[in-house]
C-alpha cells in the first residue's frame, strides 16, 4: 500500500523542468535501441513508483489535466448517473480545438476534497491509464512521458528510476 504523504507538486515540477533535456535524451536513446527486457523493466519500475507515490496525496492530474472522453466513456458515465448522453455532455463537456470532448472546466467535477474520484469505477479510459508508465513499448509515447513529468510526480520518478536501471 502506498504511503499517504502530501506531495510537493511544485518541487517535482521544478525538478522535471530542470531535467527536461536530460529526460528527452534518455528516452530518445530508448527509442533508438530499446533493451530486450524493456517492457518487463517498465512494469517493475512502474510498480515500484506506485508503492512510493500515493496519487490521492497529489491528484494534480485531476486538478489540471482534462481527460479526453471517448464515446464509450460518455455512455458508461452517463449510464452511471442515469442521465441521457446529451444531458451529460451539456452539463460537463465541451469540444476542444482538436475536436475532442473534454471537461468544460477544471478541476475535474468528480474530484472530491479528499482527492478521491467519485466515479472511480467508471472513470474515463484516459484517467485509468494515466500517467501511461506501465505500457509496452514505452518509447512510442516519449513526448507524452516528458509532458507528464511536469504534471505527475510519479511520471517524473518513473523516468528517474528507469534511468538508474539502464
Amino acid at each position: 500500500m502506498a504511503k499517504t504523504v502530501s506531495l510537493d507538486i511544485e518541487h517535482y515540477k521544478d525538478l522535471a523542468q530542470q531535467k527536461q533535456a536530460e529526460h528527452r535524451k534518455f528516452l530518445a536513446q530508448l527509442k533508438k535501441k530499446p533493451p530486450k527486457n524493456l517492457d518487463k523493466l517498465v512494469q517493475e519500475v512502474h510498480t515500484e513508483v506506485f508503492q512510493e507515490i500515493d496519487c490521492t496525496a497529489c491528484a494534480n492530474c485531476c486538478k489540471t489535466l482534462g481527460p479526453l472522453f471517448t464515446e464509450v466513456d460518455i455512455e458508461r458515465i452517463s449510464k452511471h448517473f442515469r442521465m441521457k448522453l446529451a444531458a451529460f455532455e451539456d452539463l460537463y463537456l465541451q469540444v476542444d480545438e482538436d475536436n475532442d470532448k473534454v471537461f468544460k472546466s477544471m478541476p475535474c467535477p468528480f474530484l472530491g476534497d479528499d482527492n478521491l474520484c467519485s466515479i472511480y469505477d467508471v472513470r474515463p479510459k484516459a484517467c485509468r491509464e494515466f500517467p501511461h508508465t506501465d505500457r509496452k513499448k514505452i518509447y512510442q509515447i516519449n513526448h507524452l512521458t516528458i509532458k507528464n513529468t511536469l504534471t505527475c510526480p510519479a511520471a517524473y520518478l518513473f523516468v528517474e528510476k528507469l534511468k538508474t536501471r539502464l
